[in-house]
């Protein structure tokens, strides 16, 4: 196994200042430092549901933390609750448990499948129930054993997924497998732990909303818990005091206007008391955060009633400019129209079939989410500063109830990476901002409540841009993962100042994810809209805050429904009725289907291994929720909200004479709104789906720079969507109304560098982060809100939807403070032809010039600046956006330049005054000139690019800057490398930040250009055969059948439930591929789980060892795949040695963790050479290997990523058939899905790459076994 990084227990100590920051964070984190022993079974003595067994099996772990606060973080960062225990505690060890749960015993063979799937699939001898942490206390050591792991209540998603593993492999009897956490403190001589130190520690290493403390071995799951009756509140009786004491018991946010129009309600109007659940279905589905209440309501400022509303002024600008708007303002997200394309799919979506392509109207979609509140109480679960100085400032006191920025910073972005890559999901795009300063004023202003913004661009087939109404006789239909009790209260938790809640209802509030389910989920949905006219659909919502309270109501409006509440799944049975109503559990959507499309519906939830209800008639009396929707949802009485303008007092920028620029660049380059986001970009997967045009790095070098991101629709057309984000909230302390124009501005400059269709055509989503109904901050919103409208409908651009985070603050010490107002704007719009976008990286050498198109026309000012950050000041006047027009002209002149293809690279100016520059060719340069000058447009030359790497600004012919380029890089690059530090605790940061200094672009060579497949393989009528075969948890399935089918093959989409089931046998195919992701969620090991349900299914394993052994067939496993056809001995195969369906066969290959313990996504360099691998066929074979920017095999991270012998990439059998790699070819079998490639290739960039040449050259080789056609396999 990979070798752990041990720290000691002081610093494991300082580093868990949170809870959920140890092995259980990460299972891939555990796995590598697992040191197993002997396997016993307990006599089946042990009850559980009193009718079952229960197994425990033991594994022991090295220390090592997941730190947040950091190893080296300044002594006043650590709070007294870790110091307290730290003095006494001198070291500990750690052991896994696993906990099964039984109906009845397992039979002997059953119990060796059982061990397989535990042990470390390569050391078998260790794995045991025997407790190595027992051992050491019989030794009489001074020691204290604390275990935590899942609340008993509470079925994990982690064993969900072990139970199927199980299942699939026969083991019918495991109902249950749980994971503890066994800690092994040692006690310094003499010394004893008191109990509140104990408890402090156990604090630190669980999640108490999901986990406990075990006070004694488990000898079941079974719990006392009973659930909470529905409880009445006596309204009728004692009136609205009986309300007031309830908000604030259970957390409710109800404010002054609603105690009073509940009061009189249900006093006058219902005339009965509410029950507990009613109240708290109110509070969620017309919470703020729900139901917008400040948007819509009436605003008085001084005195003054405005005349619009927050939500007209935002409105107003689709009115002005409706253009090519579809949806806008909607429930779930906005669209735009898009193109008729070629898109492959199904040919009959919900069975198992082949996939082709047909035409479809594919509108582009844009949909956006804040997380704000969940990720400043539990960043992980939620998601996801100047030189020199720590990230948070000593003098600041931060609350307690709230993570640090630090962690959240950390956390947030791995909770938010982790869910997209497990589902398969790109995140191409993103900003980082950090603020924290007391103002002039005196006031404090700093995200102590963080801003975790989300968004998303897709697209939507445009039969389905209207929902259906809702009739009587439909079924509502909640589809995806069991009920829990998580996410209770969210809507209004999140709708209120952090710190004016109880800390554990705000804990109880943060939701958790399931991403594996969240995938499963979107499978169905996508088989249902894959079905087009035949759609059973009728409506959808998804599942947020507020749970059923929201969801249901939001999907049966303006009709009822009767909802049998215990016909929802649980994965808790002591949830009560309240929790099941209101927990946001997530991974569930309800929709409304016709009663006649239950049987379609129930075969695509078998298929799709996910789990529904619906409602079955009403409860027995009386009912826990009884209203008239009208009332609690319809067209409910405005809100009124008055507020002053406020004049804050401000000083000028004052910067010391004698700064030099180097000085000021050393402050700015690492200040983390400017600084490379490498630590953020290489933890997620940017090319997952083979539709990423364009993603966040860019260059040779994969720099963080990209302004703009860009998706395409198809594999097989050049259209599709681009997206960009503007912010400028510290521009907001100074002049609102700037920062409001400023984020339009930034959105614009940033996304000019991609060809779009029309400035006209550009949408956008609004997110607002305010402190909003605090002094001063409502009318600021205003000032916004009218100058933001204003500047939207003079561009002639407009919103089409957004959300509002509107209690943007938090108590510390004594003092509100209030986080700085911030308008997110996402712009997406159409792009007619993906490879014309543009990115930062210089290209042109020597022959470059650099152009400056000033947008502030000379005005150079710079309050509010990453400039004035950095030597913690704000100053006394705000950049603006003076000239729309100007603007306007500038965006649609650089567009021009693009389609003419005149601009190698360019970039945007935007944290002062907006601008752009532009790298043109010294040849075209009177051209370009001509051309901008012609629309309007003034661009100044300022520099000239160089093939020398150095850096010399000279000002009036003075040289003030001469420095070397990978100088300031290195620079630019250390906030990222020390944040990416903390949670490997300084593994391999050295190797990557030291090699970052001496890379150079690497040294890829092409002797050949690339081409498409003959048209007569691709029109044939009968085309070879491949099964693209998935598990739970799998992705990359579309892309790799996109790959193939661009090969001449005829692509199926195959899941090993159909072969389990035997719904297609493989003796149909001439090839399977088995794809990338993460089976099963990686429980139990990467695919362990997949393995596992081939290797002990004896029928099944008989047919994929036929079909290994037929010769007319091939393989291919990618990424999971690869360590699949490992684990079965696919691999090199029996003719080595190995034995097929014989996993953990010493002859075969090992696959361990990556060198940097964790998920990575790069653009790797390889080399081909010498192998019988049929896919690499080409005068006398080739393999394939990771090597270094010049090309040499390597094994030093970060070239080599898991740090492979001999920098090997790919295995395959002897005679060539069966392949097995761990880069992705799927993803860029097409020039455009490169990131970057030389200039000096010559090749289409709206072509094949050459990676689609390894399929053609395949189908060249005649002397093997293998068909032609057969040989024609997607390889490399």
């Amino acid at each position: 196994m990979a070798a752990a990084c041990e720290i000691t227990a002081t610093e494991f100590l300082w580093g868990t200042r949170r809870q959920n920051l140890l092995l259980q964070r990460h299972s891939h984190a555990q796995k590598s430092r697992l040191l197993w022993g002997t396997f016993h079974v307990r006599k089946p003595k042990l009850g559980l549901s009193n009718r079952g067994t229960s197994l425990r099996c033991r594994a022991q772990a090295k220390p090592r933390a997941v730190v947040s606060g950091g190893v080296t973080s300044p002594l006043d960062e650590k709070s007294n609750l870790v110091q307290k225990p730290t003095a006494e505690i001198v070291d500990l060890k750690t052991e896994q448990c696993f906990n099964i749960g039984l109906e009845g015993g397992l039979s002997g063979q059953k119990l060796l499948v059982l061990k397989w799937l535990l042990q470390e699939t390569y050391e078998p001898e260790n794995l045991g129930t025997e407790s190595f942490l027992d051992q050491e206390r019989r030794d009489g050591i001074n020691t204290v054993i604390i275990e935590v792991g899942p609340r008993l209540s509470f079925t994990t998603a982690w064993s969900a997924n072990a139970v199927s593993i199980c299942r699939a492999c026969g083991l019918t009897e495991v109902t249950r497998m749980e994971r503890s956490r066994r800690y092994l403190l040692y006690v310094k001589a003499g010394s004893a732990l008191q109990d509140h130190q104990i408890n402090e520690f156990a604090a630190m290493v669980h999640d108490r909303m999901t986990e406990c403390v075990y006070t004694q071995k488990l000898p079941s799951f079974e719990t006392s818990v009973v659930p909470e009756e529905v409880r009445y509140v006596p309204v009728m009786e004692r009136g609205r005091k009986a309300l007031e004491d309830i908000n604030e018991e259970m957390g409710l946010a109800f404010d002054e206007q609603d105690l009073q129009y509940y009061t009189r309600l249900f006093r006058e109007d219902i005339k009965r008391d509410p029950t507990t659940v009613e109240l708290f279905d109110i509070a969620q589905s017309n919470s703020e955060h729900s139901r917008h209440w400040f948007f819509t309501g009436k605003i008085v400022i001084d005195g003054q009633p405005m005349s619009r509303s927050l939500m007209q002024i935002v409105k107003s600008t689709l009115q002005a400019n409706p253009n090519n708007s579809v949806i806008g303002f909607k429930d779930n997200s906005s669209a735009i129209k898009g193109f008729l394309v070629k898109q492959l799919q199904p040919v009959q979506p919900g069975l198992t079939c082949p996939l082709d392509t047909s035409i479809r109207d594919l509108d582009i979609l844009f949909t956006a989410e804040t997380h704000n509140f969940p990720c400043a109480v539990a960043p992980y679960p939620g998601a996801e500063t100047g030189s020199y100085a720590p990230w948070e400032d000593p003098s600041f006191t931060y609350p307690s109830n709230l993570a640090s920025p630090l962690q959240i910073l950390i956390d947030a972005s791995n909770g938010a990476s982790d869910y997209g890559n497990k589902f398969g999901e790109p995140l191409i795009q993103g900003y980082t901002r950090t603020f924290g300063m007391r103002l002039p004023s005196g006031e404090r202003r700093e995200w102590l409540k963080p801003i975790m913004f989300s968004a998303g661009i897709g697209q939507i087939d445009h039969i389905h841009i209207t929902k259906g109404e809702p009739d009587i006789g439909m079924l509502v239909v909640k589809i995806g993962g069991p009920a829990y009790r998580i996410g209770m209260g969210g809507g209004a938790a999140s709708s209120m100042v952090s710190g004016q809640n109880d800390a554990e209802l705000d804990f109880n509030a943060v939701q958790r994810g399931d991403a594996e389910m969240a995938q499963k989920l979107y499978r169905v949905v996508r088989a249902c809209i894959e079905m087009r006219e035949d759609n059973p659909i009728i409506s959808i919502h998804d599942q947020g805050a507020g749970g059923n309270c929201n969801v249901v109501k939001e999907i049966i409006y303006p009709k009822g429904a009767q909802i049998d509440i215990r016909s929802i799944v649980v994965g808790d049975h002591t949830m009560s009725v309240l929790e099941i109503w209101g927990a946001e559990y997530q991974e569930q959507d309800a929709i409304l289907v016709k009663p006649e499309s239950r049987s379609l519906l129930q075969s695509i939830f078998d298929s799709k291994a996910i789990q529904r209800c619906h409602s079955s008639g009403l409860p027995p009396p009386p009912p826990a929720v009884d209203l008239e929707l009208e009332k609690v949802l319809g067209d409910m009485p405005k809100k009124v909200f008055e507020f002053k303008w406020i004049d804050h007092e401000r000083e000028p920028l004052d910067i010391a004479p004698g700064i030099t620029v180097m000085e000021s660049l050393k402050r700015v380059l690492r200040l983390p709104s400017v600084c490379s986001k490498r630590f953020l970009t290489t933890k997620v997967d940017r090319c997952v789906t083979g539709l990423v045009a364009q993603q966040q790095t860019v260059g040779p070098l994969q720099i963080t720079l990209s302004d703009v991101a860009v998706i395409s629709q198809t594999y097989t057309d050049m259209t599709g969507g681009a997206c960009a984000i503007g912010e400028q909230p510290i521009k907001g302390l100074l002049d609102p109304k700037a920062m409001a124009r400023l984020a339009v501005g930034e959105a614009l400059t940033n996304l000019v560098w991609a060809k779009v269709t029309a400035l006209s055509d550009v949408k956008s989503s609004a997110n607002w982060m305010y402190a909003a109904k605090l002094e001063g901050e409502g009318a600021a919103m205003y000032d916004a809100a009218m100058a933001l409208s204003e500047a939207m409908i003079e561009l002639g651009i407009a919103i089409d939807g957004g959300k509002d985070s509107l209690s943007m603050a938090a108590h510390a010490s004594g003092e509100v403070v209030k986080a700085p107002g911030n308008l997110v704007i996402s712009v997406y719009v159409t792009c007619p032809d993906i490879t014309k976008t543009v990115t930062p990286d210089l290209k042109l050498e020597d022959e470059g010039i650099l152009l400056h198109i000033d947008l502030s026309r000379g005005k150079r000012r710079l309050g509010g600046s990453a400039l004035a950050q950095v030597f913690d000041q704000v100053g006394d006047e705000s950049p603006d956006l003076d000239d729309v027009p100007y603007l306007k002209r500038a965006f649609e002149g650089v567009q021009e330049l693009l389609a003419d293809g005149l601009i190698s690279a360019g970039h945007d100016i935007s944290d002062e005054e907006l601008g752009l520059v532009l790298e043109v060719s010294r040849t075209n340069l009177d051209m370009i000139m001509g051309k901008l000058h012609g629309v309007g447009v003034s661009a100044e030359i300022i520099g000239q690019v160089t093939a020398t790497p150095m850096i010399e600004l000279k000002v009036d012919d003075v040289t003030h800057l001469n420095e070397d380029t990978s100088y300031l890089r290195d620079m630019w690059e250390e906030t990222s490398f020390s944040a990416g530090k903390i949670p490997k605790i300084g593994f391999l940061c050295g190797f990557r930040e030291e090699g970052l200094k001496s890379r150079h672009e690497p040294s890829w060579k092409l002797s050949f250009t690339p081409a498409i497949t003959d048209k007569k393989y691709m029109t044939a009528i009968s085309k070879p055969k491949v099964a693209v075969i998935r598990e739970e948890g799998s992705n990359g399935d579309r892309e790799m059948s996109a790959a193939f089918y661009a090969a001449g093959f005829e692509p199926w989409d195959v899941t090993m439930s159909d072969l389990l089931n035997g719904v297609i046998s493989l003796q149909e195919f001439r090839g399977i591929v088995f794809v990338g992701g993460f089976s099963y969620a990686d429980v139990l090991d990467s695919a362990k789980g997949w393995s596992a349900s081939i290797r002990f299914n004896q029928p099944l394993l008989n047919q994929f060892q036929e079909f290994y052994k037929r010769e007319d067939t091939f393989s291919l496993g990618v990424c999971n795949g690869c360590q699949l056809m490992a684990l079965l001995g696919w691999v090199p195969g029996p003719q080595v040695g190995g034995v097929f369906g014989n996993g953990g066969d010493p002859s075969q290959p090992r696959f361990i963790h990556n060198e940097s313990g964790r998920f990575e996504c790069r653009f790797t360099s390889v080399t081909i050479k010498d192998s019988p691998a049929i896919m690499f066929q080409r005068n006398g074979g080739q393999h394939i290997g990771y090597c270094d920017d010049d090309g040499k095999p390597t094994e030093v991270y970060p070239f080599n990523l898991n740090g492979s012998p001999l920098g090997v990439a790919a295995i395959c059998s002897p005679d060539g058939r069966h392949l097995a790699m761990m880069p992705h070819p799927e993803r860029c079998f097409l020039m455009w899905q490169f990131p970057w490639y030389p200039k000096q290739w010559n090749v289409d960039k709206a072509g094949p790459s050459p990676w689609l040449r390894i399929s053609l050259i395949a189908g060249e080789v005649r002397s093997f076994v293998v068909s032609e056609k057969a040989s024609r396999a997607f390889g490399g």
